[in-house]
Order: C-alpha cells, then structure tokens, then sequence
C-alpha cells in the first residue's frame, strides 16, 4: 500500500476523532496510520501484511498505554467549579419576613434563592441568616446568632 494513502487514512481517522464527541479512541488509530505510512516512505517495511500488522499493533498498543493518562490529564486541565454544596456557612440575608419553618426568599452572592428556615420563631426581613444546609435550588437556613455576628465585625 502507498505511504501516501496510509497519510491520507491517518489525517481522516484524526478529522474523525475531533468530528465525534467521546474519548480519544480513533485518534490512536490515525496516529498509528501516520506512523506506518512513514516507515512505508522511508522504505523500513515493505510488504503490505506487515503495514497492516504494524498498524494494528501500533493501535492496540498505544490505546492501551496512552488514553487512560490522557483522559485524566484532559479531566485535571478542566476548570473545577465549587459545588452547590460549598454554600453551607455562607451568610444569605433574608428579603422578605420568614414565618417559623417557612419558606421564603434571601439574597446570597448577589443571587435570590429560595430559603426554609430551620427555626421554631419567626425571622425578620433584612436579618443575616447561616446557610445550614442545601437541597437543590432552596437553602436551609437559620439565624445567625450574636456571636457570630461579633466575630464577622
């Protein structure tokens, strides 16, 4: 076989790793091409049940030993977002007046969040409120206390 089309097949194969969404396994097979169709040019092997060979085993080889470290090397180079949960110990402050284990609505971050409050009295609008607790899009709040207050001064 040609070195040219071992080329043509490598550039194809990669076109077709960056075309499919998923995890690095036809590019291997294209690298794999590009190899096979140089050693073809520079006339190292000849015959084309070895091009074939070499190119099977190159893939088979290089998937194995390359896409698991490449997977996590993508995975660590993507931006970690905290998750919702990093909210517990935030302070939100109430927008409206919260009857006792009531829902209602605060501010936190410059956001408006549903809250329920964890307390057994009534809460005022405009008080500062500990997140305790998260559960989907609703925070579970309760009344910062005057110690805490204290030690935020």
């Amino acid at each position: 076989m040609p070195w040219s089309l071992w080329v043509l097949l490598g550039f194809v194969l990669l076109a077709m790793e960056l075309a499919t969404p998923g995890g690095f396994f036809i590019a291997f097979f294209g690298v794999a091409a590009l190899v096979v169709g140089l050693l073809t040019g520079l006339d190292v092997i000849g015959p084309i049940w070895l091009q074939w060979l070499l190119f099977s085993v190159l893939s088979v080889i290089s998937l194995l030993l390359f896409r698991k470290p490449l997977l996590e090397w993508m995975k660590r180079r993507e931006p970690q977002l905290p998750p919702v949960d990093s909210l517990v110990g935030e302070i939100a402050l109430l927008s409206e007046d919260l009857a006792p284990e009531g829902i209602g609505k605060a501010e936190m971050r410059g956001t408006s969040w549903s809250v329920r409050s964890l307390e057994e009295k009534a809460l005022r609008q405009g008080q500062r409120c500990r997140v305790e607790q998260v559960d989907g899009l609703t925070l579970w709040v309760r009344a910062e206390t005057p110690t805490e207050q204290g030690r935020r001064s």
